[in-house]
């Protein structure tokens, strides 16, 4: 797996989502935005699967590699792109929420595409955390994702 494009990618969709959140937490007059998020929603969606793909094929060919010793950056980028992931689902939910104007500005119909993709995100975080859950059994120390130090201090 390429580390470093993989990286990027995570990076780049990370700001897709503060970009989204915070648009939607701004509430712009009317429906100007609304189109635009939901289009990046859907665009962070399509990555967010393609990445989950990657992850799933590229432990699959280490353990027909039967590969000895765990790969540390690759195992920090599954960790990373499961943080992504959740960061993703939370924004997914905060735009369900009632007291969020975008949901009321939504047609019945975008509010059906945003469940959808709330429901591959939870599917998708299922597969990331396997990966990064299966791979923290082989490191020495435990080790506190980004997400639970998030949780922790209180951050969203």
């Amino acid at each position: 797996m390429n580390t470093a494009g993989f990286e990027d990618t995570v990076f780049l969709l990370n700001i897709r989502i503060r970009m989204v959140r915070d648009t939607m937490r701004l509430n712009p007059s009317g429906g100007l935005f609304m189109e635009r998020c939901l289009d990046d929603i859907a665009f962070v969606d399509n990555v967010l699967g393609s990445l989950a793909q990657q992850i799933a094929a590229n432990e699959e060919q280490e353990e027909a590699s039967d590969a000895d010793g765990a790969n540390n950056a690759a195992l920090g980028i599954v960790d990373y792109a499961a943080d992504t992931e959740w960061q993703f689902s939370q924004l997914l939910t905060e735009f369900l929420l009632e007291s969020n104007t975008f949901f009321a500005r939504a047609s019945s119909k975008e509010r059906g595409k945003v469940v959808l993709l709330r429901e591959g995100s939870n599917a998708r975080r299922k597969v990331f955390e396997k990966f990064s859950a299966s791979s923290q059994i082989e490191l020495a120390e435990p080790v506190v994702s980004s997400t639970e130090l998030s949780m922790l201090f209180g951050g969203t």
